[in-house]
């Protein structure tokens, strides 16, 4: 995994540049997104923003725009369980919380504890675990603040041991101790400043583990302008690349084959527009 915001962040000054570079003026994220579960067809969403079992959601706020991806842990499929209920409740909660205003922009981890805590006290049990990626722009300040929880994101994160990232769980009384859980607040999480054009990628890991870094460069060069049309075409293009490629799973640096669901989120800062 990779820090791929900082590779986004040059080529979009490479490709968009001339833009100003320090003002007043508010931010916003202009974003498209794009991609497949495994066991479907390309693009096509399940209810909700999800692509298999992953889910994602893009929400507004007067004081922010707010993303998030998720990618349940397809291993509860083993016991019954549909591993997007939990992804896909996951990110709908979170996207309800930021639309209310229920957050603070620099505190991501703040919406993924929220969320997952509406969870825990839902009176429906809902089993599954996810991993969950949540990306914050404050329009006024023009910083950026994230959290990541797993091997979605662009953040470089520790894992359990291969194939197991960090991860948020709801297990049944009996699993307690046996299923692999992290609190929200071991988020990785980090805040910085972001200037008109720079470009975000966020994404689950069908797309980090399919797809290498210098391809994912390639396509963002590709990207003609701040046009949602473009963003579209480009997260498209991503998004259908790393399902033609094969991933290695077992460590070494050969392609390998690992079919996964895929979700990408590509955004372009932009100026606000109400």
């Amino acid at each position: 995994m990779f820090s791929v915001l900082s590779y986004g962040r040059l080529v979009a000054r490479a490709v968009l540049g001339g833009l100003s570079q320090t003002d007043s003026r508010d931010y916003s994220l202009v974003t498209a997104s794009c991609g497949f579960g495994k066991d479907f067809r390309k693009g096509i969403l399940k209810k909700g923003m999800c692509y298999g079992d992953d889910a994602c959601f893009v929400a507004r706020h007067r004081t922010a725009d707010v993303l998030g991806v998720a990618d349940g842990v397809g291993g509860w499929r083993d016991y019954g369980v549909d591993p997007s209920q939990f992804s896909g409740t996951l990110m709908r909660t979170c996207e309800r919380l930021v639309k209310e205003g229920r957050f603070v922009p620099s505190n991501p981890v703040g919406i993924l504890t929220a969320g997952y805590c509406e969870l825990l006290q839902n009176k429906v049990p809902l089993l599954g675990s996810s991993t969950a990626c949540i990306v914050v722009l404050d329009r006024s300040s023009h910083r950026l603040h994230t959290a990541n929880l797993g091997d979605s994101g662009f953040l470089v994160v520790r894992q359990h041991y291969f194939n197991t990232p960090f991860q948020l769980s709801i297990a049944p009384p009996e699993a307690e101790g046996v299923v692999l859980s992290d609190s929200p607040e071991a988020a990785d999480s980090t805040s910085f400043d972001v200037q008109l054009g720079d470009i975000i990628l966020t994404a689950t890991d069908g797309l980090f583990d399919n797809m290498p870094d210098y391809m994912i460069l390639q396509e963002l060069k590709k990207l003609k302008n701040s046009n949602y049309e473009s963003i579209q075409q480009t997260a498209r293009s991503i998004a259908e690349q790393a399902h033609e490629l094969f991933a290695c799973d077992n460590g070494l640096n050969v392609r390998g084959g690992k079919p996964d669901d895929i979700t990408v989120l590509l955004s372009i800062v932009a100026e606000y527009t109400d």
